[in-house]
């Protein structure tokens, strides 16, 4: 079972600034890797994952999204759905 996250964020959004310090600290205490995605500059994500909105975590499980998480994802909501897929 392959787990990939994805965060996307945008320039001058305040969520996504907060959302960098927790990404970092899931990175550093799970065996994951986060890629950081800004939107603006991949509007293909936009429609392939459905964004509404930045911060937007999406976690995928084989290639298949399995969560989806807009706003700013906190770090006990984010290693609670990060122990089901590990």
């Amino acid at each position: 079972m392959s787990v990939k996250i994805l965060s996307f964020y945008q320039d001058g959004c305040m969520g996504c600034l907060e959302q960098e310090p927790i990404n970092a600290e899931v990175e550093s205490t799970f065996p994951v890797s986060i890629e950081s995605i800004n939107a603006k500059e991949d509007p293909d994500s936009i429609s392939i994952y459905g964004l509404r909105v930045t911060p937007t975590t999406v976690i995928l499980v084989d290639d298949s999204v399995v969560e989806k998480v807009e706003g700013v994802l906190h770090l006990e909501e984010f290693s609670a759905l990060l122990k089901k897929y590990l």
